[in-house]
């Protein structure tokens, strides 16, 4: 949870890192593993972090856009939905034999009543 905090504040003082995602060229799902794993070290960095002022609207939706982002939510979302992948599969693997086993075909020489 503690990273977590850390990626939002780093995020809002580099408000460069949401033209990336609107542009489609990263995720924050990407930003959030760089940041994972080097911190706010410089050189894994400097492909996004240019020095470009961005406009005060980016500022105001990029801090709306994480402030409505529920990570723990998405998560149970996901954990939830393969649970019922999971009963789905097993429903379809597990069932039950339609045949009765005690069927016996009547032969067709013989009447129902003989």
């Amino acid at each position: 949870m503690e990273t977590k905090e850390k990626f939002k504040d780093f995020v809002k003082t580099n408000p460069i890192l949401l033209k990336y995602v609107k542009e489609g060229k990263m995720t924050w799902q990407k930003f959030y593993e760089i940041y994972d794993l080097y911190g706010e070290d410089k050189t894994a960095w400097q492909d996004y972090l240019k020095t470009e002022t961005p406009s005060p609207k980016t500022n105001f939706e990029l801090s709306n856009f994480l402030k409505g982002l529920d990570l723990d939510g998405i998560q149970n979302g996901v954990n939830s939905l393969q649970r019922v992948l999971s009963l789905l599969q097993d429903m379809s693997t597990n069932k039950p034999n339609t045949n009765p086993t005690n069927y016996k075909p009547r032969p067709i020489y013989k009447h129902f009543e003989d």
